[in-house]
């Protein structure tokens, strides 16, 4: 095998397991630990994987990168779907819920659009769509004006007016990553300010994260990881960062994801 066919395996490997381990690929393509090591940092030096002890993960997206709602939403369909199924159990009659923009959050307002004297407040013309196309007469839904995203918020000044003063039960908040360092982020400053305002309204803060968010870090920071209350998010989350984000947030959530048969037709 040539090094430009290894190495494409290499990064194939890469992008459909999210990391590789130098050992197995020594085995598994029967070349030294040597030529292993310089595949990677070949894949390296051109962006398209990130070396890590012992072996290299998927390159992760820059920090102001804002992939499109409907690029979002394609992704982790399975992920998504049972953790919207989890966190709407955590909603109750009568009360007063804030929905943050996103795909995660959007799943989410499928699964409680039934829940009777709701009070809606969301920054997303997509989620107040969902319920719309529901109509209760015992529901409330409230959205915030402001300038449209990429992945559609609505953000900025007229957005943080909106919210401000504004007083909810529960907020489920979408990101965009999350870190022991660098907390729950977004890279969209203008989001990030009114995430953080959609923060400050809220009694109980519930983040819905898929595991792919854990280690992507956007350029703003919305909250540190002590700050939620509960994060639901799924079993494909690495043992490692289940035990960092346990003794970090109030609660963690682990979902199990569903068969794609499952959620044929969502």
């Amino acid at each position: 095998m040539l090094a430009q066919q290894r190495q494409q395996a290499i990064l194939e490997r890469v992008r459909s397991s999210g990391g590789v381990r130098v050992a197995d690929l020594v085995r598994e393509l029967g070349v030294s630990d040597m030529t292993i090591r310089r595949d990677l940092e070949v894949l390296s030096e051109r962006g398209l994987v990130e070396k890590v002890h012992g072996g290299a993960t998927a390159a992760g997206p820059g920090s102001t990168e804002e992939p499109g709602f409907a690029a979002k939403s394609a992704r982790q369909q399975a992920e998504k779907e049972t953790i919207a199924q989890h966190a709407a159990r955590l909603v109750r009659p009568a009360t007063a819920i804030a929905l943050s923009a996103g795909t995660t959050t959007w799943t989410l307002a499928h699964h409680v659009a039934d829940v009777p004297e709701l009070t809606v407040i969301t920054n997303s013309v997509r989620i107040a769509d969902v319920f719309h196309r529901s109509p209760r007469a015992d529901r409330t839904v409230v959205l915030t004006g402001g300038v449209r995203t990429p992945s559609d918020a609505l953000v900025g000044p007229v957005a943080v007016s909106a919210i401000r003063g504004l007083h909810v039960d529960t907020l489920f908040l979408g990101v965009h990553g999350m870190s022991a360092r660098a907390g729950f982020t977004t890279p969209n400053l203008l989001e990030a300010e009114t995430n953080r305002e959609l923060v400050a309204s809220a009694h109980r803060l519930v983040v819905l994260a898929d595991h792919t968010k854990w280690g992507t870090v956007g350029i703003s920071t919305i909250a540190q990881l002590a700050e939620a209350h509960i994060v639901v998010t799924d079993s494909g989350l690495t043992e490692e960062a289940r035990e960092e984000l346990a003794a970090s947030v109030g609660e963690l959530i682990i979902t199990e994801p569903q068969r794609e048969s499952e959620i044929a037709g969502r």
